[in-house]
C-alpha cells in the first residue's frame, strides 16, 4: 500500500513546545511512519511560515507550503490532513478540508465547545471522511495492561473504581505567559478540558462510558500569576473562570466485567499532589481482588518526554498477596513517549481499524459529556 499523503497544519519552526513538532513529526519521519505516511504540505500562518518549517525540518524541497486552510484544502494530493493548532483555532483550520472529504487528524479537545465539535462530526459524516482525534491514552501501555487485566477477569466483575489526580499544569499558583489562555473558558484548552478530559477518557475506555450523575466543580485560585519563562519572573496576575477542582460520580452499565450501578468517582485537581504522593492513583475493585495503578508523573502517562514509573499491583482477595504486574512501554527508544503513543494512534489509522482509535464521533461524545458538567457548574 502506499503511504498515506499527509499534509500537517500548524508544524512551528520556531516554538520549541510545539506539540506537532514533539509528537507528530518524530514518528512520521521514522522508518515505520515514512513506510505509512508522506508529509507531502504544510500549512502555517503564512506561506513563509509553512517554507521555514519545511527548511528548519529538512522535509523534502517538493513539500508544499500554504498560508491557509482553504487553498490546503484544495490540494487533490493530499489524502490526511493533520490540524495541530491552538484548540480554539481547530474547527476553522480543519473545516475546509473536511468539506472536502479529506481525512483528518485533529488534537484532542476536537473543538473550543461542544456544539463545533458535534458539527464537525457531522460534517465529515456527511462527506465521509475518516477521522481520528488526539486521543493517545488508548494507547499507552499502561491503560492497555489495566483494559486486559478487567477483561480477563482477574478480579472478577468490577463494583466500583476510585481515581485521584493532579496535574493539567506544573505549580497550582502559577502558569507560563504562553498558556495564558488556559484560564479563558472559551478558549476551549485548559486544565478541564485537557488535564482532566484526557484522563476521562482513557479511564472510560478501559471501564466503559459513565453515566454521569453529578459533578462537583469548583474554581480554587480564581487568580493565577504568570511566569515569563525567559526570565522567570512573574509578569502579572489573571482571572481565571475554569475550574481546576473537578469531582465527577457516576455509575456503570451492568456488563460481562462489570457489575450494574458499579460506581466510579473521580477527583482532578489542577497542580501539584500532596508532597511525596504519586500525582495519580487508579483503583479499581472487583468481586475478587483490586488493581491499583500509580503514575509518578501523574495522569498525563500518555504525553510526557520520558517514560516515568507507572506502577500496577493486583490484591487477589482469596490468597491475600499482592503481585507487581508487568508491563513495558513496548520499545522504540529512539522516540519519545508522546511520540511512540502517537504514533501508535496512527498506525492504528493507518489500519481503518475505528474500535482501536478516537474518531470525531467519540469526540463529541466526550464534548457532550464536560459540557453536561460545566453547565450544571454554571447553574449552581
Amino acid at each position: 500500500m502506499s503511504p498515506i499523503r499527509t499534509a500537517i497544519i500548524g508544524l512551528s519552526a520556531s516554538s520549541a513546545v510545539n506539540w506537532a513538532r514533539h509528537a507528530h513529526l518524530p514518528y512520521l519521519l521514522s522508518s515505520e511512519g515514512r513506510a505509512k505516511f508522506q508529509i507531502v504540505a504544510l500549512c502555517n500562518s503564512s506561506v513563509d511560515a509553512a517554507k521555514r518549517a519545511i527548511d528548519t525540518f529538512k522535509l523534502p524541497p517538493e513539500t508544499r507550503a500554504y498560508g491557509d486552510p482553504e487553498t490546503l484544502a484544495a490540494d487533490p494530493d493530499v489524502q490526511l490532513v493533520v490540524c495541530a493548532t491552538r484548540v480554539d483555532k481547530h474547527y476553522e483550520t480543519i473545516l475546509p478540508s473536511v468539506h472536502q472529504g479529506k481525512d483528518a487528524y485533529v488534537e484532542w479537545p476536537l473543538a473550543q465547545n461542544a456544539e463545533l465539535a458535534s458539527e464537525l462530526a457531522a460534517l465529515a459524516r456527511e462527506k465521509g471522511s475518516k477521522t481520528v482525534v488526539g486521543l493517545q491514552g488508548w494507547h499507552a501501555p499502561a491503560i492497555i495492561t489495566m483494559r486486559e487485566l478487567i477483561r480477563s477477569g482477574r478480579i472478577g466483575k468490577v463494583l466500583s473504581s476510585e481515581v485521584r489526580a493532579s496535574g493539567g499544569s506544573v505549580d497550582r499558583l502559577v502558569l507560563p505567559t504562553s498558556i495564558e489562555y488556559f484560564t479563558d473558558r472559551k478558549i476551549g484548552g485548559n486544565s478541564f478540558t485537557i488535564g482532566f478530559g484526557h484522563l476521562f477518557d482513557f479511564v472510560q475506555v478501559v471501564l466503559g462510558d459513565i453515566q454521569v450523575l453529578h459533578s462537583q466543580l469548583q474554581i480554587q485560585r480564581p487568580d493565577v500569576k504568570m511566569r515569563d519563562r525567559s526570565t522567570g519572573k512573574i509578569v502579572k496576575t489573571v482571572r481565571s473562570d475554569v475550574p481546576d477542582l473537578i469531582h465527577v460520580t457516576g455509575s456503570l452499565p451492568g456488563s460481562e466485567h462489570t457489575t450494574s450501578g458499579a460506581t466510579v468517582h473521580l477527583r482532578f485537581r489542577r497542580g501539584q499532589a500532596f508532597k511525596g504522593e504519586d500525582p495519580l492513583v487508579w483503583s479499581v475493585n472487583g468481586e475478587r481482588g483490586e488493581i491499583r495503578l500509580s503514575a509518578s508523573d501523574g495522569p498525563g502517562i500518555s504525553a510526557g518526554a520520558h517514560a516515568h514509573p507507572v506502577t500496577i499491583e493486583v490484591h487477589d482477595f482469596d490468597t491475600d498477596e499482592v503481585e507487581k504486574v508487568k508491563w513495558s512501554w513496548n520499545g522504540r527508544e529512539e522516540l519519545n513517549v508522546s511520540a511512540r503513543m502517537v504514533g501508535a494512534q496512527y498506525e492504528a489509522f493507518a489500519t481503518g481499524d475505528e474500535t482501536k482509535y478516537a474518531t470525531f464521533e467519540h469526540a463529541s461524545k466526550r464534548h457532550k459529556q464536560l459540557n453536561e458538567m460545566l453547565a450544571q457548574f454554571q447553574t449552581e
